[in-house]
């Protein structure tokens, strides 16, 4: 079993939650074609993107409906894009116009979000884009919407990066003042990314080390992620994205403390006509298979223009409302077991508790290996129905049995859940 080296900031609570609610939200809820539709379809900041500030008005916002659903998804923390790549702002900024108080909605977004959040029991955590197409001092470059502008460096002359750091860093002492976030999520750094002579931008753009030293001494306690284009050692956590890690996540040879941010579809923001949605069972096991890695899990929804969250988002929450109700115990405060898993199912560990996790239902027989003699009481976690730690009869006499190994007892049929998990007591 790994343990990371310490944090700067408290990850304590952190590994401990191990499922989040990640939430994109923005001016690309209206076009409802993928978050990143302004850079993708090359939409000029100042003209053609402009509508949609124009007619942002989420009339039903209700976040106390996102947060009861996060809660009862036994989601323990929630992290929201306060400003996305598109520049546009959740919050009333001050240093600003392009923000949600000045479109027909007129109202902060973000007060009522984190109160609703906090009082379900939830952390509150923000994301803030390094990234800025609206700034008239970010300079262009490979994602910008104005790339193939054929004026693009010539434009870039009267941008500087330096005045627009110095935005960057008012916005997000504001947002740490105001908000008092327990996380925040960086997004991101891409050095070395040259297109037509634009260089992509990192740390020395960001001038990344001034602005985490402000946001330490600000707020010392926050979980920082890695994504300022920083040594690893400057990072709380470390994010791989859209993948799924099959063992601990480690940097230059040491094992981190991570979180996999995940999408229930194939885009971040709504997209109205998305239409790989995961299944449930890959929603359960997703979230299983991270934490059997030591890991976290951040799994995001993108609410509508309107401010709601659509049925397909409730549906994919509603899988783990369900699993979790029965399961949470084998995902709470567990990381990942010193010992190996059997064939099709993964462990999870906390203390002497193992949980194995059975994605494909053996016949009648469970093999262990290395937990021979080890374990006091085993039992379901759907019901607490007891499970055969000896099973029994004249079946396994065609079975070599090795000194190490524990073969369970189990029912033919398997057990009506997503994912069965059966909890061993140790020893």
């Amino acid at each position: 079993m790994y343990q990371p080296k310490p944090t700067q900031g408290d990850t304590s609570w952190f590994v401990q939650d191990r499922f989040g609610m990640f939430v994109h939200w923005g001016l690309y809820a209206l076009p409802s074609r993928h978050e990143w539709v302004q850079s993708i379809e090359k939409i000029a900041p100042d003209i053609y993107y402009e509508k949609y500030f124009k007619h942002f008005n989420p009339t039903h916002y209700d976040p106390r409906a996102w947060a009861k659903a996060a809660r009862e998804a036994r989601m323990k923390y929630v992290v929201l894009t306060s400003k996305h790549h598109e520049g546009f702002c959740l919050w009333d900024s001050a240093y600003t116009d392009y923000k949600v108080t000045n479109t027909p909605y007129g109202k902060d977004l973000i007060t009522p979000f984190a109160e609703a959040f906090r009082a379900e029991g939830l952390r509150v955590g923000l994301y803030y884009s390094l990234i800025d197409w609206h700034h008239p001092d970010f300079p262009i470059d490979i994602f910008h919407p104005l790339r193939d502008h054929p004026e693009a460096a010539k434009m870039n002359e009267s941008r500087h990066i330096e005045r627009y750091a110095e935005y960057m860093y008012n916005q997000v002492e504001e947002l740490l003042q105001r908000f008092d976030p327990s996380v925040l999520w960086c997004d991101f750094s891409y050095p070395g990314r040259d297109y037509k002579g634009m260089p992509g931008k990192g740390h020395q753009d960001w001038q990344s080390e001034k602005f985490l030293a402000m946001i330490r001494r600000i707020s010392p306690r926050i979980v920082m992620n890695n994504r300022l284009d920083l040594p690893a050692a400057a990072a709380d956590i470390h994010t791989p994205e859209q993948i799924q890690p099959t063992e601990w996540v480690k940097v230059n040879g040491e094992p981190v403390v991570w979180e996999a941010c995940q999408t229930f579809s194939g885009s971040w923001g709504y997209h109205r006509d998305e239409e790989t949605w995961k299944s449930p069972e890959q929603l359960i096991m997703m979230l299983i298979n991270t934490v059997a890695c030591g890991g976290n899990l951040l799994m995001n929804v993108g609410p509508t223009s309107l401010g709601t969250l659509d049925q397909r988002a409730y549906k994919a929450l509603g899988a783990y409302r369900d699993w979790m109700a029965l399961h949470s115990a084998s995902i709470y405060g567990c990381t990942q077991s010193e010992f190996t898993p059997p064939q099709d199912c993964r462990l999870t560990q906390k203390g002497n508790k193992l949980y194995v996790h059975i994605y494909a239902w053996p016949f009648r027989h469970l093999h262990l290996y290395g937990l021979g003699g080890k374990v006091e009481y085993a039992r379901f976690l759907h019901d607490g129905s007891e499970v055969a730690l000896e099973a029994n009869g004249w079946e396994l006499e065609q079975i070599r049995v090795g000194e190490d190994e524990l073969i369970l007892g189990l029912p033919v049929r398997k057990p009506d859940v997503i994912v069965p998990v059966i909890e061993l007591t140790l020893k």
